[in-house]
């Protein structure tokens, strides 16, 4: 500004003005597309290789989550056997059941076929089997000998 006269430096002094409130709306756009509203240039420019990654592993987990949502699910073999003479014999009862042992079993066959830990295709299976087993078991319980409490 020096060796100019007034009006020169009123000139270059609105031209440096116009130019900064440029680089203000480019920023201003680039924070707003980055949700980054409100913040300054500066941290938005140190921000941008952070941006950049976390934009690239939201792309990377998308494109995986459309491929595994392309596959269909393969039912398990043991889901398909829904009568009960098979899930009688899975279950294994015998004679020598207590109710501790018949709660295991109930656990233990709950985890592996339980409706509502599987995909949805395979729920209807998953509810025959569970009834199936619920009733076997239950059976079972009945039968065990009662025991009183008098000695």
């Amino acid at each position: 500004m020096f060796g100019m006269s007034v009006f020169q430096s009123v000139l270059e002094r609105l031209k440096a003005e116009q130019q900064d409130a440029a680089c203000d709306e480019d920023a201003g756009e680039q924070a707003f597309r980055h949700g980054m509203a409100g913040f300054s240039q500066g941290f938005i420019v140190d921000t941008s290789p952070a941006i950049t990654a976390l934009d690239a592993v939201q792309r990377a987990y998308h494109e995986l989550a459309t491929a595994e949502s392309m596959q269909q699910p393969v039912m398990p073999d043991h889901l398909k056997r829904t009568s009960l003479a098979e899930v009688a014999a899975e279950l294994a009862l015998d004679e020598q059941e207590t109710a501790i042992s018949l709660a295991a079993k109930r656990r233990r066959f709950a985890a592996a076929n339980h409706p509502d830990r599987l995909p949805a295709d395979f729920r209807a299976n998953a509810t025959v089997r569970m009834k199936l087993a619920n009733m076997l078991i239950d059976e079972a319980s009945r039968r065990l000998p009662r025991d009183n409490g008098s000695a």
